[in-house]
């Protein structure tokens, strides 16, 4: 819900423009009653409810239309608590913000016009005005197709990370009781697998919390630079200490290719000015 309401801020003024004129080329609207608004049902996909008042007595006068059905009960109720909220235009017209319709359990966006001696009513399903605007994607076999794939690739990551935790623990231990003598490369090898099981872990972690569980329809850069930021970290610390176990061995063996462990070093060092670049950069942009 949160996604939609900061892409419906974002256009705002284009859906309030475009709802407006189209209400407008209707004419009035109360001549829709002798069918039920079933026009009005028919051009708008995202209209599910429509009621009016009277404009004195703010006492509503008809019952709650909704797509295929009517419901008698609201009729007589006071919704002077909703006018009051509203800035009507110059052309009699007034939105409100999203919120969570009582009638309908749905996040929605009333627009209320002034006609005559009454007050009309239409509320507005918010994901499906946001979808019928092309401002949102909600293709229902594409979207299953997507949230299939990306559950199928987040979990496997998931299960890939736990294997190599325990491949890394299982090696680990069979040299300590297998082996009779240790060394350093036995020593970081479990370090550089657990450090690259994290990275694998929360990609497939932020896959399946922006793709399936809390699927975004919204870019959102902060949340963006924070997954680079810290994939990237965690390759960097698994370099660092694979850089370290090569400059232990040349130090021990081959000091002549010290120049190779030079090379990696100013390698990682790179990588990490570049981040820092980066992170500077989003930072200041996003301020």
């Amino acid at each position: 819900m949160k996604e939609y309401i900061e892409t419906y801020k974002q256009h705002q003024e284009e859906i309030e423009f475009f709802i407006q004129e189209s209400i407008k080329n209707l004419g009035d609207l109360s001549t829709h009653k002798k069918d039920d608004f079933e026009k009005l049902f028919n051009l708008f996909p995202s209209l599910e409810l429509i009621y009016f008042t009277n404009k004195q007595t703010k006492i509503q006068l008809s019952s709650n239309y909704y797509r295929n059905k009517q419901d008698a009960d609201a009729k007589g109720k006071n919704r002077s608590y909703l006018i009051s909220k509203l800035e009507f235009k110059e052309d009699n017209i007034a939105f409100s913000k999203p919120y969570i319709s009582s009638a309908t359990r749905s996040t929605c966006i009333t627009v209320t016009i002034k006609e005559n001696d009454e007050i009309i009513f239409l509320d507005f399903r918010l994901e499906i005005l946001l979808e019928k605007l092309n401002l949102i994607e909600l293709n229902k076999p594409f979207h299953k197709l997507t949230k299939a794939f990306y559950i199928l690739a987040g979990f496997s990551m998931i299960l890939l990370s736990i294997m190599t935790i325990a491949y890394s623990l299982y090696e680990f231990v069979y040299y300590i009781f297998m082996e009779t003598t240790l060394n350093l490369e036995m020593i970081f090898k479990p370090i550089i697998a657990l450090t690259l099981s994290i990275a694998i872990f929360d990609l497939a972690k932020t896959i399946l919390e922006q793709e399936v569980f809390f699927k975004s329809y919204s870019k959102n850069s902060r949340v963006e630079t924070k997954i680079l930021t810290k994939f990237l970290s965690t390759i960097i610390i698994a370099l660092s200490i694979e850089a370290l176990i090569v400059v232990f061995k040349i130090a021990l063996n081959d000091y002549d290719k010290m120049i190779n462990a030079f090379y990696l070093i100013a390698g990682i060092s790179l990588i990490l000015v570049s981040l820092t670049a980066f992170i500077h950069f989003s930072n200041k942009k996003n301020k």
